[in-house]
C-alpha cells in the first residue's frame, strides 16, 4: 500500500538527519495518514479512505466529502477517489434534472 493520500496526493519526502556535528544521512518524512469512514451525502453510505489529517480538516472546511470531490481536480486524486467523484457528479446531475 502507497504511502499517499488518496485525496490530496501528498506522499513521502525526503530529507537529511543533521546531527550537532553537521553529519547528514538520509531520511524519510512520512504524511500522516489516517484510515476515516467519510458519509457521502449524495450516495447515502459511509466511504473508507486513507487520508492526510490535513485532507481530514480541508474536507471539513470545504463542506463534507461530496463538496471536495467536486471542488478537487482529477490529476491529484486517487482512482479510487476519482471513481467516487465521477459517481456523485452523475448523482448530483440526475437529482438536478429530476428537480427541473
Amino acid at each position: 500500500m502507497a504511502r499517499r493520500c488518496e485525496l490530496t496526493g501528498k506522499a513521502v519526502l525526503t530529507g537529511n538527519n543533521v546531527s550537532h556535528a553537521n553529519n547528514k544521512s538520509r531520511r524519510r518524512f512520512l504524511p500522516n495518514l489516517c484510515n476515516v469512514s467519510l458519509m457521502s451525502d449524495a450516495l447515502g453510505r459511509a466511504v473508507r479512505m486513507r487520508i492526510s489529517a490535513a485532507a481530514l480538516r480541508s474536507v471539513e472546511h470545504r463542506g463534507g466529502l461530496d463538496a471536495f470531490l467536486l471542488k478537487a481536480q482529477a490529476d491529484e486524486l486517487s482512482p479510487k477517489a476519482k471513481l467516487l467523484k465521477r459517481e456523485i457528479a452523475k448523482k448530483a446531475a440526475s437529482a438536478e434534472a429530476a428537480a427541473a
